[in-house]
C-alpha cells in the first residue's frame, strides 16, 4: 500500500480537526443542512487546490473560516440570482429546515439568533461556534478588535433580550400569565 504524502496527511488532519465546526457556521449562516453541506465541501475543495497559498503564520481554521465566508457569500449571490429570476407562480414555500443540532440550540435559540443583524450573528459564531479568538475575528472580518467585542457583546444582550421575550411569551401562552420580571 502506498505511503500518502504528508500534504495528504496535513489535509485529512485538517478535516478532522475543522470539519464539524465549519460546518456548523455553515449551518447557522445559511439555514440549511444540505446547503452546509455543500458549502463545507466546497470550501474544503478550494483549500485544497489553493493548498500553496496557506499562510503558515495564520490558524488552519481562521483560514478556512475565511474561504468558508467567501462560499457563503457566492451561495447568496447565487441564491439571490435564483430568486430574482424565478416567476412567481413557480416558487414554492421551503419546508423549514431540520436542525442537525436540534439537540444542541433550542428552536428559541436559533429563531433569536435569525432575528440578530447579519454583522452581529457572522461575528458572533466565528467566536462562539466557530471557536476563534476575537483577534482571529477582527482579522478574518477585516475590523477592528474593538468592533468584534463590541459585536460580541451586543449581540449576546440582545439573544438574552430575545430569548427572555420568547420566554415570557411562551409563559402567557401556557395561560400562568407570569412574565419574567427578573432584573
Amino acid at each position: 500500500m502506498p505511503r500518502s504524502s504528508p500534504l495528504v496527511e496535513q489535509f485529512e488532519t485538517w478535516l478532522g480537526d475543522h470539519v464539524t465546526v465549519l460546518y456548523r457556521v455553515a449551518y447557522r449562516l445559511v439555514g440549511d443542512a444540505h446547503e452546509a453541506e455543500d458549502i463545507v465541501q466546497d470550501t474544503f475543495r478550494s483549500a485544497w487546490t489553493s493548498r500553496d497559498l496557506y499562510d503558515r503564520s495564520r490558524s488552519e481554521r481562521t483560514w478556512l473560516m475565511a474561504i468558508l465566508r467567501r462560499r457563503v457569500a457566492d451561495h447568496w449571490r447565487r441564491r439571490e440570482r435564483r430568486e430574482t429570476s424565478a416567476p412567481a407562480e413557480l416558487a414554492h414555500p421551503e419546508a423549514p429546515p431540520t436542525d442537525p443540532f436540534g439537540d444542541e440550540l433550542s428552536g428559541a435559540m436559533q429563531g433569536a439568533l435569525a432575528r440578530l443583524p447579519e454583522e452581529l450573528r457572522e461575528t458572533l459564531l466565528l467566536v462562539v461556534v466557530g471557536e476563534l479568538t476575537h483577534q482571529e475575528a477582527a482579522d478574518l472580518q477585516g475590523i477592528p478588535l474593538g468592533t468584534v467585542l463590541s459585536r460580541v457583546s451586543r449581540a449576546r444582550g440582545r439573544l438574552r433580550e430575545y430569548l427572555l421575550a420568547s420566554h415570557g411569551q411562551a409563559a402567557a401562552q401556557r395561560g400562568n400569565g407570569r412574565a419574567l420580571n427578573h432584573g
